[in-house]
Formats: structure tokens, C-alpha cells, sequence
């Protein structure tokens, strides 16, 4: 028994050798040299020099920091408010057959997730630029053909084109999720409920949202994690500005890195990322765990 047991360790460590030696490459080295960096203010080339915590100090206190955050803020919220539940809404819609084409409707919405981000943000840049196709529509409309959209220059609103794009973009991956864990409700189920008179609110409130709990708060941490990394489509729409209306802290932390050869700073920036990310994804999978083991519990 002794050596089936050392056995079984032994062959569980050579299978797991690779993926984990994988990981520490791919993940834990880097992690811990942009921490450690980020005690420097190394700048691309030269030896390091220790300066303790100046580059968070730095940043901090930095308004582009803030604002930033605030902007990531908001990615999050329109993946959490947006994305998740219009993917859900039209997921159920396509399942339960209440409009004609499914199959149709099913390629035009995922269809946009499958784009690459380059040309989604050149599309979107020329849509939303002053002279671009939404300002030429509106001057139509208002009969100015000199119309000049400026609404997305300001303070406030600079950053709404790229919320835009991300709901349009991103809603069709949530769709695909919620649509594929819809199709494994009980078909037995739902013909029991319509036979006892159950309407459509209450199929989908009775019988449909309980089972979609851990669904959406599985969604809810894939949406957290890739808003607080993404900068790609924001990078060539509008590299943050004007001034620096539009940034977000995965943009910041690229500019000062490869702009402007701040590395130490800009290993801080993406320390706090991450340690921003793990705070929400922790919350987030305590709940899903809670929320889990209720339905579990519930449908025993």
C-alpha cells in the first residue's frame, strides 16, 4: 500500500511538473520581478537603483492614476450591467425560440467578438471621430453638413466611445456562455411547467434564473479580470486622450513603460493591477462559492 501510495505521488508530480513549471515561467518569475522593480527606477537600460516606495508614492498622487481607476471603474461596471445581462437577455431569447432566424441572429451577435481589436478600434475611431460618420448623420439630420461631434472631447464623456465598443464587442462571448448552459435545462421541465400554466416571466424567473446563478457570477470574475487588463482598442482609438480623459490603468502603466522608459514605475502600476484584480476576483468567487452551494443545497 505504502509504495502504490509513493507511486501514485510520484507519477501525479511528473504530470504535473510541466504545467507547473509552465506557469512559474509564464507567470510567477514575472510577477515577482515587477515587484521587485518596482522598488527601482530603472529605465530600460543601466543598472537599477533602489528608491523604495517613490514610484507609489508617485502615482498616487498623480491625478492620470485616478482617473484612470476611474475609467477601469467603468469598463467594469458596463461588463457587469451591460455585457453580462444583455448576453443573458438575448441568449434566453434565441433558447426559448421567441424570434424568427435564431440561427441568424445567433452568427450576427457573436460575430463581432470574432473581429481582431485593431480593426474594431480603427472602425470605431473613424465613427466616433469629430468629422467621422456619426458627426456626418447628425449633420444630416440637423441639416449643418459643417457638424462636428465634440460631446467626446470633454472630461466626462471622453471615454464613452470605448464603452461603447466594449458592450458591442464583448456582449456575444456572454451570449455563447449563457446560451450553451441554457441548452442543458431539462426540455421535461419546461413542457411541465407550460402544461401547468406557467407563463414566460415565470419560466424564467421560477426556472431558468436559479440555474444561471453560478453562471453569472463565473461571468462576472471573466469580466473583471479582462476589464482590468485591457487597453488594446482604447490604445489606437484614442491613446487616452484628449489629455488624459479617456486612460485607463493598463494604457498608463504601457505609456510610461515604453513612452516614456519609466520601467520601475510602470512595474508599480501593474503591481497594484494585479493586486487590484485578485481583491475583486476573491470577492467575487466568495460569492459565486456562497451562491453555489445555496442552489446546490436548495436543489437537494
Amino acid at each position: 500500500m505504502a509504495s502504490a501510495a509513493k507511486s501514485d505521488r510520484i507519477s501525479y508530480a511528473i504530470l504535473t511538473a510541466p504545467a507547473l513549471l509552465v506557469y512559474g515561467l509564464v507567470i510567477v518569475i514575472p510577477v515577482v520581478y515587477s515587484l521587485v522593480l518596482s522598488f527601482t527606477d530603472w529605465a530600460g537600460v543601466g543598472i537599477p537603483n533602489f528608491i523604495g516606495f517613490t514610484n507609489y508614492v508617485v502615482m498616487f498622487s498623480d491625478p492620470i492614476f485616478w482617473w484612470g481607476l476611474r475609467n477601469n471603474g467603468l469598463v467594469i461596471l458596463v461588463s457587469l450591467i451591460g455585457q453580462i445581462p444583455l448576453g443573458f437577455f438575448l441568449a434566453y431569447v434565441i433558447y426559448r425560440r421567441l424570434v424568427r432566424g435564431a440561427g441568424f441572429f445567433e452568427a450576427v451577435i457573436f460575430f463581432p467578438a470574432l473581429l481582431s481589436p485593431v480593426v474594431v478600434a480603427l472602425l470605431f475611431g473613424v465613427v466616433f471621430a469629430p468629422t467621422g460618420l456619426v458627426s456626418q448623420i447628425i449633420g444630416h439630420a440637423v441639416g449643418n453638413p459643417m457638424f462636428s461631434l465634440t460631446v467626446f472631447n470633454s472630461k466626462n464623456t471622453a471615454i464613452l466611445p470605448y464603452l461603447i465598443v466594449l458592450l458591442w464587442m464583448y456582449t456575444g462571448i456572454y451570449f455563447i456562455i449563457f446560451l450553451a448552459n441554457l441548452q442543458k435545462t431539462s426540455p421535461e421541465m419546461l413542457e411541465a411547467a407550460v402544461l401547468d400554466g406557467a407563463n414566460e416571466w415565470h419560466i424564467l424567473k421560477s426556472l431558468i434564473l436559479p440555474q444561471q446563478v453560478p453562471v453569472f457570477l463565473t461571468s462576472a470574475i471573466y469580466a473583471v479580470a479582462g476589464s482590468l487588463k485591457s487597453f488594446e482598442i482604447l490604445w489606437i482609438m484614442t491613446n487616452g486622450g484628449p489629455s488624459y480623459y479617456s486612460n485607463v490603468l493598463g494604457l498608463y502603466m504601457i505609456q510610461n513603460t515604453f513612452s516614456f522608459y519609466k520601467y520601475g514605475f510602470g512595474s508599480a502600476i501593474s503591481v497594484v493591477l494585479i493586486l487590484l484584480s485578485v481583491f475583486l476576483i476573491l470577492i467575487l468567487s466568495a460569492v459565486a462559492a456562497r451562491f453555489t452551494r445555496a442552489y446546490e443545497e436548495g436543489a437537494h
